[in-house]
């Protein structure tokens, strides 16, 4: 899962969302550094990843890309399914897509305080061009992946991939729409238990 269903996972708890956006950015148990709300989050965060890893639906995405991209599948179904989230929002959620997107970066924006440093510099990209209603449209898939593919150590090429959303748009919709429900109840039960 990327940014945009990592905030939807969130749900309306503003703390759990900043530390769940923050996950990838804080390493080891540097969470322990944080309000204890905030570190539910990245764990949280690290629980959808490990689930979204492990789920047969979203290996089955990955394979489909993975001749072409070898370990970057992942990263790209990731983008893949925010895209699907996005066009798919109002099914899921019952604030308009630009209203929800400005609250995340606006509480994001709030808590600059204790951002990683990586984190505020995505995040001044991210609000600029509005990546997380971006993501609704082909040419913002295709903007994040350039960005990814340029971050990356080695070639990835990435910025490719919208040509494969493209060809198996239809597979990849479906798959997302099986997932998303799947991975919401996991996100749901794992909050109950810790």
């Amino acid at each position: 899962m990327n940014f945009l269903a990592h905030a939807y996972l969130s749900g309306d708890n503003t703390k759990l969302l900043v530390g769940n956006f923050i996950g990838d950015f804080v390493k080891g148990r540097s969470y322990e550094n944080f309000d204890k709300g905030i570190a539910r989050g990245v764990k949280l965060h690290r629980s959808i990843d490990s689930y979204t890893d492990q789920h047969p639906v979203v290996r089955q995405s990955k394979r489909r890309l993975s001749v072409t991209y070898r370990h970057y599948s992942g990263v790209i179904v990731d983008i893949f399914y925010d895209h699907f989230l996005a066009i798919h929002w109002s099914n899921y959620h019952t604030e308009e897509l630009e209203h929800f997107t400005h609250h995340v970066y606006d509480t994001l924006e709030y808590h600059d305080n204790i951002l990683p440093e990586k984190m505020k510099l995505v995040l001044k990209y991210m609000k600029r061009d509005n990546w997380l209603l971006q993501y609704a449209t082909i040419e913002g898939i295709h903007q994040a992946l350039m960005g990814m593919s340029r971050r990356t150590r080695f070639k990835s090429n990435m910025e490719e991939a919208v040509e494969d959303l493209a060809r198996d748009y239809l597979l990849y919709e479906e798959e997302f729409k099986t997932f998303l429900p799947e991975v919401k109840d996991f996100a749901t039960n794992w909050l109950s238990d810790h």
